[in-house]
């Protein structure tokens, strides 16, 4: 659906608001382009960039704008569909159409965009731009504006990128509508994944079911799946196992909206049609954690307070495997945690799957300031006091990776905190995550989506056995 839009006063009065907060100067918004994969017409899948998403609701390629706050004009360049477009496209939508969908009643082809940009800079304009995360777009400023591609983030516009920081963090009612729609369907996805781990599956065909899922609905991945029986690689994108009895398969995978904000879940599956022994007590461990964060999520706190007693729940957990010694709150205050938990509990979430974070997580995540580069704590993409707005993951898991074991122990780090005897049993177990996405309310916290995901032992066992 080429007119799938919020209605056109939330764009208007989104732009009022940048405008109002920046103060003056000139905005640049530089569109995404088509991504060749192998050659010029053969496309990686297109996406939008979001902050341009966010302002002018331009889903689709060769498009720029600017917001020229100091003559009060908002324009849209790109060109319209030349007959060749056509041909291979099918009939568009002018430019103007579109830009008059969201309130845009000034456009101009493409190539006006470099002389405007100039005429500003002669007019001695302030150049306000965000922090480029393409080479095509970094080629694009060095070309506007002479500066080199080393020093293009550091000249980014810090007006600008707290003033998109700060709106595009706090989520409106039809924000939050399309990222429930988006975990419903993430939901869905990851309920097929437990009907589909089975001895003998593939990784591959449980990913090929969860992506059917989506694509059946209408519906694009907000981010590479992954479904691995290594778990211990925080992002394992590989999917050549076979799957085998006794082993988990975790799954991370999300739905994008159809306004093109995602959700974002994970889930511990057994490959039989039980969790065994051993692993039930790591993920009892897992889930009080679990609940321990949901349960602290209200305004005014800190994010990283609730990161903080989380992982002191792990601790707690697996101190009584004999795992760790000494207190708890002390191992996660000193970082020991991170043998376990080398991430952080969980990320922003909106229009990008890492909301924001091209931005900077020391604006999204920290309110300004600056983060740890302490390991484990390093990982943490969110820190920062809790609003009312707020939407972000709960991502606590719990992981055994050799090389990590391997190198604190032979570091003899935090030998007084943990048991390398003990952990060393583990070491084979691999990795558990459960994930869902939160919002924070004037009162407290919702989980998102209409549909709850299977979280507990008992409700993860009988979705596999669901019709």
């Amino acid at each position: 659906m080429e007119h799938n839009l919020f209605p056109s006063n939330t764009y208007v009065s989104r732009r009022a608001q940048l405008k109002k907060a920046v103060g003056n100067g000139l905005l640049l918004f530089i569109g995404n382009e088509e991504s060749p994969i192998n050659y010029g017409d053969n496309y990686y899948a297109f996406r939008q960039d979001s902050t341009m998403l966010y302002f002018f609701g331009s889903d689709y390629a060769g498009v720029c704008a600017v917001i020229d706050i100091d003559n009060d004009r908002e324009i849209v360049f790109a060109n319209d569909a030349s007959i060749d477009d056509i041909v291979w496209m099918g009939s568009q939508s002018t430019i103007a159409e579109r830009s008059s969908w969201v309130g845009i009643t000034e456009t101009h082809p493409l190539a006006d965009f470099a002389k405007y940009v100039a005429n500003a800079q002669k007019q001695g304009q302030t150049i306000h731009f965000l922090p480029p995360y393409r080479p095509e777009h970094r080629i694009l400023l060095h070309e506007l504006l002479g500066i080199p591609y080393a020093q293009q983030e550091e000249k980014a516009s810090l007006a600008f990128i707290e003033a998109v920081v700060n709106m595009r963090n706090h989520k409106t009612a039809e924000e939050i509508e399309q990222i429930d729609l988006a975990v419903d369907i993430s939901v869905d996805m990851h309920v097929q994944a437990m009907r589909t781990a089975r001895p003998g599956v593939l990784e591959s065909e449980v990913a090929a079911h969860i992506t059917r899922v989506g694509l059946q609905n209408g519906r694009e991945m907000s981010f590479p799946l992954i479904a691995t029986v290594n778990g211990q690689t925080l992002h394992n994108c590989d999917r050549s196992n076979l799957l085998k009895e006794g082993q988990m398969l975790l799954v991370d995978a999300g739905a994008e909206s159809p306004l093109h904000y995602a959700g974002d879940l994970s889930s511990i599956i057994p490959v039989g049609d039980h969790f065994t022994e051993r692993q039930k007590l790591i993920f009892d461990v897992l889930y009080t954690a679990h609940r321990t964060a949901t349960s602290a999520l209200r305004p005014g706190i800190p994010f990283r307070d609730v990161h903080l007693m989380t992982v002191a729940k792990i601790c707690e957990g697996l101190k009584g495997l004999g795992m760790v010694k000494g207190d708890p709150e002390e191992l996660a205050r000193t970082g020991a945690y991170a043998i376990f938990m080398p991430c952080g509990l969980g990320h922003m979430l909106g229009l990008d799957v890492h909301d924001m974070e091209s931005l900077g997580e020391k604006y999204v995540g920290y309110g300004g300031k600056e983060k740890s580069t302490q390991f484990g704590f390093k990982s943490l993409r969110l820190a920062r006091e809790l609003e009312p707005g707020f939407v972000f993951t709960i991502e606590p898991g719990i992981y055994f990776i050799p090389q990590l074991i391997d190198l604190w122990q032979a570091e003899h780090r935090y030998a007084d905190m943990l048991n390398y005897e003990e952990i060393n049993k583990w070491r084979d177990f691999t990795g558990m995550r459960n994930e869902e996405d939160w919002l924070v309310t004037p009162t407290g916290a919702r989980r998102l989506g209409h549909k709850a995901k299977p979280i507990t032992r008992d409700e993860i066992e009988a979705a596999k056995h669901s019709a």
